[in-house]
């Protein structure tokens, strides 16, 4: 098995500030909703914690058991292990589905777009947040990554985008991030 770097940094990842972007997502996903969120990939849960006044019930799902136990510890949130390849989820469940720096992380990301798109009700949205490959400053991130052998794959928003096949989807870009935002 791979070495799991998201076990290692969980500690100081979980001390990292407050999620920075929360109005950016907050209208990109048209929150507030009545219904559940998932927080796909959502790690320590610093992202949902942010957003638990904005849905009804809060879900952080990720592979990595270490970051979980930091998100399952957060008053409001629950915590599901759980590859976003592969949820563990009902078809048609979630109202909004974000995933916030995280899909350059999956392994098979066509699989986790539509895992994010099956576990969405029909109405909802999905909004991913990610680092824009196409600015320099992305690509030394990137470069970084692969020298610590993490196994990430950036996409640009528009491939990210071409995923979700025939849903709408439109990219919000600002600074050196996208907000790719699928409806059904």
């Amino acid at each position: 098995m791979p070495f799991d770097h998201f076990n290692f940094i969980a500690p100081l990842y979980n001390r990292v500030g407050e999620y920075s972007s929360s109005d950016t997502m907050i209208d990109s996903a048209a929150l507030p909703t009545n219904g559940y969120l998932l927080d796909a990939g959502g790690g320590t849960g610093r992202v949902a914690s942010a957003l638990l006044d904005q849905a009804a019930q809060v879900i952080v799902a990720d592979v990595s058991l270490g970051m979980l136990r930091f998100a399952a510890s957060k008053p409001g949130l629950r915590a599901a292990a759980a590859q976003t390849e592969l949820l563990p989820f009902p078809d048609n469940f979630f109202d909004r589905v974000i995933m916030v720096d995280a899909f350059h992380h999956v392994i098979h990301q066509a699989n986790t777009a539509h895992e994010l798109f099956r576990v969405l009700k029909p109405g909802g949205r999905i909004v991913i947040e990610e680092p824009d490959i196409r600015s320099f400053g992305v690509r030394l991130i990137a470069l970084g990554e692969k020298l610590l052998l993490m196994r990430s794959h950036f996409l640009a928003p528009d491939q990210i985008a071409a995923l979700f096949d025939s849903a709408q989807t439109h990219v919000v870009a600002k600074d050196s991030s996208a907000w790719i935002v699928v409806n059904k």
